[in-house]
């Protein structure tokens, strides 16, 4: 079988036609609302950077719909009517030893301390208190567009068990769900938890991934043929297909490759030598911004950003895009000491310069 070669998106044209118009009569949440399912006493970093990467990007869109709607209204209390909109966005759901941490690097995420790690739970007490988790995060599942599973999560066999369930009561409810970091691990030994959703994205890295197809097919991946590997992955092998059919498959790199099994394409733009850690978490939270703004676009006829590409696969585009624009930008300045909190501060930027707000 010839397998067909991925084909560079254009990742500028896409990132532009899903990010929405500015409509200052927008009210809070319309822009998005964002999970981060992450976040236990080793691992602070990687959930904050998820969430307040998917911030930054609304709130690049927010900050115009404010200035507009200034001038518009010319009164400083609808102005600050306007500026307190919008904090109901991006939300952490992280262990109680990692909510104080993760609150103090930015006021402006909400923080849910309600995760439990096995250590100090008794065996007996494990079903009730499992019970209990799954119910305080299913209080406000509903209200997201996209739920990120992984980043900081963690090993922790009880931890996993309870955001197994966590991700089936996402499937339930048809939200999309963007796995990265730990989450990955979690579904690489468990592939029957996004088997056939449509609306599950998982983004490895190269060793990540080549853990995913051994897992799956029980066979070696080539490199050198990034993109076949994820064709093959989804579609050549009939039994494969049946147990992880459906879902999006990001494999991050020096060019990052996607598939959905029927669309192969890869993005190449952009791009920083710097190779700095944190930066598939940016992508993760930018790409659940992403994939709920081309399912919104999608559900509007007639709007230029629906396209005949399935939303996952434009989410990932323009994540990817975005990332690689925001990381290029950020070395011009720092060269080698770029970090990834340089990388996010440059977000709202590229986003302007790509998709220019006015």
């Amino acid at each position: 079988m010839i397998v067909p070669r991925a084909i560079e998106a254009d990742a500028v044209s896409i990132l532009r036609s899903i990010t929405p118009t500015l409509d200052p009569t927008k009210h809070k949440g319309q822009a998005g609302k964002v999970a981060v399912i992450g976040g236990c006493r080793e691992y602070t970093g990687a959930p904050y950077f998820a969430a307040i990467s998917a911030l930054k990007i609304v709130e690049c869109a927010l900050r115009f719909v404010i200035i507009i709607s200034f001038i518009l209204l010319g009164d400083e209390s609808d102005l600050f009517h306007l500026i307190t909109q919008g904090a109901d966005l991006s939300h952490v759901f992280c262990t109680k030893d990692a909510a104080p941490i993760i609150k103090s690097y930015s006021p402006e995420l909400i923080v849910h301390p309600v995760l439990e790690e096995s250590y100090g739970i008794r065996d007996e007490d494990k079903i009730s208190v499992s019970t209990r988790v799954l119910a305080e995060v299913m209080n406000w599942m509903e209200r997201f567009e996209c739920i990120v599973i992984g980043p900081g999560l963690g090993r922790d066999p009880f931890l996993m068990d309870c955001v197994s369930e966590i991700m089936r009561h996402a499937r339930q409810l048809n939200i999309p769900i963007v796995i990265d970091g730990d989450g990955l691990f979690l579904v690489t030994n468990n592939i029957d938890l996004v088997s056939g959703y449509p609306l599950a994205v998982l983004t490895p890295n190269v060793n990540e991934y080549k853990r995913l197809v051994h897992k799956v097919l029980n066979h070696e991946v080539n490199d050198q043929d990034a993109a076949g590997e994820l064709l093959t992955l989804q579609v050549n092998a009939a039994t494969v297909f049946l147990r992880i059919g459906g879902i999006t498959v990001l494999r991050k790199g020096k060019s990052d490759y996607m598939s959905d099994g029927e669309t192969v394409c890869s993005v190449s733009i952009f791009g920083s030598p710097r190779r700095c850690g944190g930066q598939g978490d940016i992508l993760s939270g930018s790409i659940a911004v992403f994939l709920s703004w081309a399912r919104k676009a999608a559900s509007i006829e007639g709007s230029p950003g629906s396209s005949p590409m399935n939303p996952t696969i434009l989410g990932c585009v323009a994540g990817c895009a975005l990332l690689r624009k925001a990381a290029s930008v950020a070395f011009e300045e720092k060269k080698r000491s770029t970090l990834t909190s340089d990388i996010i501060e440059c977000l709202g930027t590229s986003l302007e310069e790509i998709s220019p707000a006015l």
